[in-house]
């Protein structure tokens, strides 16, 4: 990937559920709600602080998170979309 998102940013690629029927009716894509999860693609440096010191990021790369609905910025780079978005927007890490 040729980004690297600055500060307390982080770039998600969102995972897609592959859940096309529900009780028998066919979903389309429109009417789909985007998923609350995803990976950890990439991590700026960390968040700066007033004086000037960075604060490493917990979230890295491979992560898998979750986050809110409305949550970052949409972005399609090399067509592929992603979502960028503050670290304090993650609401959670998914332990394996």
């Amino acid at each position: 990937m040729n980004i690297r998102p600055l500060y307390d940013r982080i770039v998600v690629k969102r995972l897609e559920n592959d859940v096309d029927m529900v009780n028998g009716l066919y979903i389309p894509d429109s009417a789909k709600e985007k998923p609350q999860e995803g990976e950890v693609v990439a991590v700026g440096k960390g968040k700066r602080l007033e004086d000037g010191k960075v604060i490493a990021l917990d979230v890295k790369p491979g992560d898998r998170i979750l986050f809110g609905k409305y949550s970052g910025s949409d972005i399609k780079l090399n067509s592929n979309e992603y979502l960028i978005m503050r670290e304090d927007e993650v609401l959670g890490i998914l332990e394996k």
